[in-house]
């Protein structure tokens, strides 16, 4: 396990493969999603429909999700102050009952398909904000 030595954050990312007909579907659900996190704790919620995923020469995020014809991939993560604070959230998140209701609806995306890991951030830069005179 790393230590976190450039911030002290923890961030969950999640790749997911979307069919591009069913994006405003899952748009409606992260944004309810969102909502609980943030609800919880988490510092930080994001997710970002691709619109521009075949870099040459890189791989590009359609292949490292599987993405098949017809669907874009969701880049998303959750920043926490640290790994136990993200475990806290979480159990809380999943105990949540507006999570058990999302659970009951029919989902516009594959579950099992999801790419999903915990990050300790070895680099982290803010632009400086400026001054207003």
């Amino acid at each position: 396990m790393l230590r976190h030595t450039a911030a002290m954050v923890y961030v969950d990312g999640y790749l997911v493969p979307v069919p591009v007909r069913k994006l405003a579907a899952y748009r409606s659900l992260a944004r309810k999603a969102c909502r609980v996190w943030i609800d919880h704790g988490a510092l930080e919620y994001m997710e970002c429909a691709g619109d521009d995923l075949r870099i040459p020469p890189t791989v590009s995020f359609t292949s490292a999700a599987g993405a098949k014809r017809g669907e874009t991939v969701v880049f998303a993560y959750v920043v926490y102050r640290s790994r136990a604070h993200r475990d806290k959230v979480n159990r809380a998140v999943m105990a949540d009952p507006r999570v058990a209701a999302m659970g009951k609806l029919p989902m516009p995306f594959d579950c099992t398909r999801i790419a999903y890991g915990g990050f300790s951030p070895i680099v982290r830069g803010r632009a400086a904000k400026k001054k207003t005179r």
